[in-house]
């Protein structure tokens, strides 16, 4: 306030000069006018009264002056009457001045007493005043504050703001002041001391002065201005928010109590294709369906927050958005962050890992991955079969150097002088950013390469590549080339290997010798055509002409060449050109002269046996087709004798025709087997497939030779697996097969023996056996059994053509099956026969 009384001070000197200084320009223009109204008096009367011609003037009263009294008494009146104007003026103005400065020393008085009141509320304790005039960067200071809520009493401490105040305390009071000295910005804040006690600070300006004042609170406004200041940092925070949330590129919303919107971001307005944010708000565009917002209001319910992913459509496309909604007293608000490109990408890597997983467990080499903490996070099967280890282990992610020692404990690797030390050096692979590489050989023999490489994030690779088999592959390879040169060089092949370019690159002695060359004649580098020229004279030019081309040829596709070249000298020379890598071709020559002369004296044998054999097979079906008709007579004749209409015969008569009747018979067997063995080495036969009951197929075989079985006291024994049913096949074959097994086993059965059959499935089979006690055969004997017309008479009582097997054998491998038979001398014969349950027919070559 003293600030305030010395402003009114000088307005007061001020006012007094000024009121002066017209008081002085009156008194001028008062002295002025006089003069001039004296002047006019003074001419008014000269004009009124004529001259005299002695200059004298003459006045009313008789009395005669002159000009120059005249003019002296004009001036005399005239200054007279403007002094005693002057005079009246002055005193005039005198008394008003002076009434005025009264007023002023009144006026001056209560200023300096309301100066004084001013002053003393300003010194109470409870407040202090900062004032700036104009520009000037020092400010007056009055009043004071208490100390004890940590405000400075010394000046340049108390406009050190940030010593007393809270940081952003401090921050606010200077953005506030500068805004008030710049702009005239008035504010009214509160603020925090370093104590936390609330100061209530005032800005404002008044001409060209800024006055900021410092109010300490009491208990109720502190607690008011604490809730203003939070209220305000509240405020600040929420409209903080609120624009961070209309930048962000996600989704952003509040509720109120009720549940409707109260507020969008643009990123919300744009997903429910609207550009402004109030319209989205008024028509309550929801950015998900009904479904989806029913499950966040109950997942609310139970747990106040609702975190969780949830897709709609958004712009026409389907996408996946992870929202985060939260509950409160007001209302709730939520953020939907759109994860659909995340999920893309976090599928795509999961698949690429798994991709990458599965590659490296179809790999040779031992891979296992460690992380930061030296634990193991993968590991592919080579490593686990490298090191012999259970999967139980491995999947329990054993530390690094825990392997290292169960290495060393399982005795796989080789001891070392000191094993800590080498240990360290392997697993310093941590803490280097480069690849390192070793070598270890394992006690049994094995040699690794072994390979740590440092991961970006921590941790390492290692890749453990077995080069046991690449080192004795190398030593083998090393060894096999010696051989192969010296093999080369003794072969009796003539070989020539030519490059691209048409030069030789190897050849030896052989080829040199079959083409009658000498060996500085066909050196490493020569070309083609200049041993095409050496070779020309004893060969045949149009074939060297195509092995020019195939060495020094363009083509895409490299075939290879082969055939017979014959020389003037006599010499048949077999040829192949195989084309090798990097455009390479390797000719071979082979001296076949006489191998040539045997072939072609053997295809000449071969051809003259081919033609008898058809002779053979002409003359068996001509024969075959031109018996059956005579023995049909033969057996038509026999039986019309037999009957009584020819009359009566004797007993003899009738053993004869019986005779004749039964050999006719075989003789008719016989012929049809033959037919039918030509007919499946003509691959003519085809097979009637049915369903063939097994038990009808054994009882009409067993009919066949029950009468033979009965001449000699024979018995069969029959046994049917259960389930056996029926299969698949032509049953007349079937039961020819049946039929020819059991005369073969009833030929050579003993008498009063026991023959036995049985019949059963097995593995998608039915399987036929016939057991004999007969003589048996030798193990000679068994690889010609089922050779045509060659029977083995050994205790047998009827010496047959030799067909019952062959035919057997033919039948059983047209329907896709086999014959086994296991035999010795004196432990008699097993013949079985497999048949597939679904038979189809196959050709068989003729034996």
């Amino acid at each position: 306030m003293t600030v305030d009384m010395k402003i009114a001070d000088e307005d007061v000197r001020g006012k007094d000069a000024a009121r002066g200084k017209r008081v002085l320009k009156k008194l001028r223009t008062a002295l002025a006018g006089a003069g001039s109204t004296l002047s006019i008096l003074g001419a008014s009367s000269f004009a009124a009264h004529a001259e005299d011609p002695l200059g004298k003037i003459n006045t009313p009263f008789g009395v005669a002056f002159g000009t120059f009294e005249v003019i002296q008494f004009a001036m005399f009146l005239g200054a007279m009457g403007a002094a005693l104007l002057s005079a009246g003026w002055l005193i005039r103005e005198r008394s008003r001045i002076a009434n005025e400065n009264r007023q002023l020393r009144d006026k001056v008085a209560d200023l300096n007493v309301a100066v004084q009141r001013s002053e003393a509320l300003l010194n109470l304790k409870d407040q202090r005043v900062v004032v700036w005039e104009g520009s000037s960067t020092t400010p007056n200071l009055v009043g004071s504050l208490p100390q004890e809520i940590g405000v400075p009493e010394d000046r340049s401490l108390f406009l050190a703001f940030g010593r007393w105040l809270r940081i952003d305390s401090a921050t606010l009071l200077d953005r506030s002041i500068e805004a008030l000295r710049g702009k005239a910005r008035p504010f009214d804040i509160v603020v925090e001391t370093s104590k936390g006690t609330p100061l209530e600070i005032q800005g404002r300006t008044s001409g060209s002065y800024a006055i900021v004042r410092f109010i300490s609170l009491g208990e109720a406004r502190a607690t008011q201005a604490l809730l203003k200041t939070e209220n305000y940092q509240l405020n600040e925070a929420l409209t903080t928010l609120r624009g961070l949330l209309e930048q962000l590129d996600m989704p952003a919303w509040s509720r109120d109590r009720s549940g409707k919107l109260n507020w969008v971001n643009v990123a919300y307005a744009k997903a429910v294709d609207i550009n402004d944010t109030h319209i989205a708000v008024a028509e309550t565009r929801e950015l998900f369906g009904v479904q989806a917002r029913e499950r966040i209001e109950r997942e609310k319910a139970v747990n106040s927050a609702f975190r969780d992913e949830l897709s709609t459509v958004v712009g026409g496309d389907r996408h996946v958005f992870k929202v985060t909604d939260v509950a409160s007293s007001a209302g709730s608000a939520g953020l939907a962050n759109d994860v659909s490109d995340i999920e893309l990408v976090r599928e795509e890597f999961k698949r690429t890992v798994l991709n990458h997983s599965d590659t490296l467990d179809q790999l040779n080499s031992a891979v296992a991955m460690f992380d930061a903490n030296r634990k193991l996070q993968f590991f592919n099967q080579a490593f686990a079969k490298l090191w012999g280890l259970e999967t139980s282990l491995l999947e329990s992610r054993p530390d690094n150097a825990m392997l290292l020692d169960r290495f060393r404990s399982d005795g796989t690797l080789p001891e070392q002088p000191d094993w800590r030390r080498w240990k360290e050096s392997m697993l310093s692979a941590y803490h280097s950013v480069e690849s390192q590489e070793h070598l270890w050989h394992l006690t049994d023999g094995r040699t690794l390469r072994v390979i740590v490489n440092p991961q970006p994030k921590g941790g390492v690779t290692w890749v453990f590549e077995n080069l046991t088999e690449k080192l004795q592959l190398e030593s083998r390879y090393n060894t096999l080339i010696k051989v192969q040169g010296q093999t080369l060089d003794h072969l009796a092949e003539g070989v020539a290997v030519f490059g691209s370019d048409g030069k030789i690159r190897l050849s030896n002695p052989a080829f040199a010798s079959l083409w009658s060359l000498k060996n500085e004649e066909i050196a490493e580098g020569m070309h083609i055509s200049a041993i095409r020229r050496l070779c020309e004279p004893v060969s045949n030019a149009t074939q060297w002409e195509s092995f020019v081309t195939t060495v020094t040829g363009f083509d895409d596709k490299r075939e290879s060449l082969q055939g017979h070249i014959e020389l003037t000298t006599g010499k048949i020379l077999y040829f192949a050109s195989a084309p090798l890598p990097s455009g390479q071709t390797m000719l071979t020559f082979v001296d076949v002269t006489d191998s040539v002369r045997v072939e072609r004296a053997l295809k000449e044998k071969n051809e003259a046996l081919e033609r008898t054999d058809e002779l053979k097979n002409d003359f068996v079906q001509h024969v075959s087709y031109e018996l059956r008709s005579p023995l049909t007579n033969i057996m038509g004749f026999t039986e019309l004798l037999q009957t009584p209409l020819t009359g009566p015969l004797n007993e003899r008569q009738r053993d004869y025709l019986d005779h004749i009747g039964t050999s006719s018979s075989v003789l008719l067997t016989i012929v049809n087997d033959i037919l039918d063995l030509a007919t499946v080495d003509a691959g003519i036969m085809e097979l009637d497939i049915s369903d063939v009951s097994v038990a009808d197929a054994v009882a009409t075989a067993s009919e066949k030779v029950a009468e033979r079985l009965k001449e000699h006291n024979i018995l069969l024994d029959t046994h049917i697996a259960s389930g056996a049913g029926s299969f698949r096949a032509d049953a007349s074959r079937v039961k020819q097969v049946l039929s020819n097994l059991l005369s073969n086993a009833a030929n050579y059965a003993p008498e009063g023996s026991t023959i036995t059959m049985t019949c059963r499935r097995e593995l998608g089979e039915m399987v036929f056996s016939v057991q004999d006690n007969g003589p048996g055969m030798p193990d000679y004997v068994l690889d010609s059994i089922f050779k045509r017309f060659q029977p083995y008479p050994n205790g047998g009582r009827k010496r047959g053509a030799g067909l019952g097997l062959s035919i057997v054998k033919g039948f059983v491998e047209l329907h896709g099956g086999k014959v086994d038979i296991s035999s010795a001398a004196g432990r008699g014969t097993l013949v079985t026969c497999r048949f597939p349950l679904e038979a189809r027919t196959f050709s068989i070559a003729a034996e």
